[in-house]
């Protein structure tokens, strides 16, 4: 989770210090705006697939974690007596 944090972190910061250099750079307005929606939407699509990303793992984790817990609650109904926990 924290490399996740921090790599988003890292997209963030350098699409904001983008947009600031494109801001500060010498070219016309209409030149500046269209810089600044375009570098917007990869932004915007790096965030998506971030979060897509965040979500099939977590979705991957849930998973195994339901796997688990019913093969704990077979094997206890089973009669099965080992330790939950070694």
């Amino acid at each position: 989770m924290k490399n996740k944090n921090l790599a988003i972190g890292i997209a963030s910061s350098i699409a904001i210090g983008t947009i600031i250099g494109i801001l500060f750079a010498p070219d016309k307005g209409c030149n500046t705006r269209r810089k600044i929606v375009q570098k917007g939407n990869g932004l915007k699509n790096n965030i998506k697939d971030g979060i897509e990303n965040l979500a099939s793992s977590i979705e991957n984790d849930y998973e195994k974690l339901v796997s688990k817990t019913e093969n704990v609650v077979q094997d206890k109904m089973l009669g099965n007596n080992k330790p939950l926990i070694k």
